[in-house]
């Protein structure tokens, strides 16, 4: 077999001694990559008569789809909320801080804060493709200030906002031009709410209801009207009750439009969600499960008091609370402990515990013909795991942007 010169120059990898995650299932196959996409090993063979340029001895590991964080909020001591004259020096920073965590996809998450810092922060936050200089940029979540006062969580009460006569125009002025985001968190019993969800999804932007006192019939109704994701179930929402289960029951509702599916997202962390709880939801739907790490810019920081947009958070360990409260405030946990977690806390398979954190949330998106999967086509974004699930390498593109072994512990 000899190489033509022209595209089919573009060496051909070939990861070896693997299991991959494909199709539900860890198979015991090789991983074949060639310019940034995952290659169909038969085509190469048979159609382009081509091998392997160079190939790599994986040790028997884990490879699986990068891990795709669709809810965090800054890290490493970066705020995404803060108003500062460089917000994409700090993007970049947890962008590459985030590799280690095997996250190669990320939506930069703004809380509840006044327009203008909306109206500073947004321009400054591009859509980007990930590689060597950190995790991919897909869009940010806009958490608020749409949401119930009762169920506000962390965010400050000041700034929140309703919707008024010319709502969709209200969302506008609130946020400026919306053309990076993916990702509106409201409350769906805000009135003329079905009217803001219609206009959001026109635009393609996923909305997802969160912070909200909403009864069952309203979730549904406004999922009736193109909503596809919950925030952090369980948190910030009236509690499952048997007669009225409230967002919640959305996992099981038969009022949803046919072939409409619900996603949420759960903060597996060991602290905002008990194991009880993450059993019922991953039971109930585990095809909906989307691990989110709601991180905080305290995440790899320590104890203290750190900024969460316009509120002080203090961190005590493992737990991070608006400052004064004992109110949860976001979470300091990493996507991979979050996953582990998961996957002790639930039993639930090794395969189901990856997907929440890379398929579900790529098919949240719509971009699961490009990430979250292995799957012939798609992008080589994918992390290297021992059999515990610690995170060996991280590659994006097809391209080593980082390695356990060669990093500073």
């Amino acid at each position: 077999m000899r190489r033509e010169k022209g595209a089919m120059c573009t060496p051909v990898l070939q990861f070896t001694n693997c299991r991959i995650l494909r199709g539900r299932k860890l198979l015991r196959e090789d991983l074949w990559v060639r310019g940034g996409r995952i290659l169909d090993p038969e085509r190469l063979f048979f159609e382009e008569r081509l091998v392997a340029d160079e190939q790599r001895d994986c040790g028997g590991c884990i490879l699986a789809p990068g891990f795709i964080d669709v809810q965090i909020n800054g890290g490493f001591g970066v705020d995404f909320s803060q108003a500062t004259e460089d917000v994409g020096s700090g993007v970049a920073l947890v962008a590459r801080r985030l590799l280690p965590h095997g996250v190669t996809s990320f939506c930069p998450t703004l809380v509840t804060s006044p327009p203008e810092v909306y109206h500073k922060v947004l321009p400054q936050i591009p859509v980007k493709s990930g590689g060597p200089h950190g995790a991919g940029v897909l869009g940010v979540h806009l958490e608020g200030p749409f949401i119930s006062r009762e169920k506000r969580g962390a965010h400050p009460e000041a700034h929140l906002r309703s919707f008024e006569a010319n709502a969709f125009h209200d969302v506008l002025a609130t946020y400026g031009p919306l053309d990076n985001v993916r990702i509106v968190t409201l409350a769906p019993e805000l009135g003329r709410s079905h009217e803001v969800i219609q206009a959001l999804t026109a635009r393609g932007i996923c909305v997802s209801l969160g912070h909200s006192v909403a009864n069952l019939r309203a979730a549904e109704e406004a999922v009736q009207s193109g909503a596809t994701f919950i925030t952090h179930l369980f948190n910030a929402m009236l509690p499952f009750h048997h007669r009225d289960p409230g967002i919640v029951g959305l996992l099981t509702s038969d009022r949803l439009p046919p072939g409409r599916h619900i996603f949420y997202g759960m903060i597996s962390d060991g602290m905002h969600t008990n194991p009880a709880a993450l059993r019922i939801a991953h039971r109930a739907h585990p095809q909906g499960l989307v691990l989110v790490t709601d991180a905080v810019p305290a995440l790899g920081l320590g104890n203290g008091r750190h900024t969460l947009g316009q509120q002080e958070v203090e961190v005590d360990g493992l737990t991070a609370y608006v400052a004064g409260t004992k109110t949860l405030s976001g979470s300091i946990a990493p996507m991979d402990v979050c996953i582990r977690h998961f996957l002790q806390a639930t039993g639930c398979s090794v395969e189901s515990a990856l997907e929440a954190a890379s398929l579900h949330p790529a098919q949240l998106l719509g971009l699961e013909k490009r990430k979250g999967t292995l799957d012939f086509g798609a992008d080589a974004d994918f992390v290297v795991l021992d059999d515990s699930l610690h995170v060996r390498a991280t590659y994006i593109s097809g391209e080593l942007v980082w390695q356990a072994d060669e990093a500073k512990q």
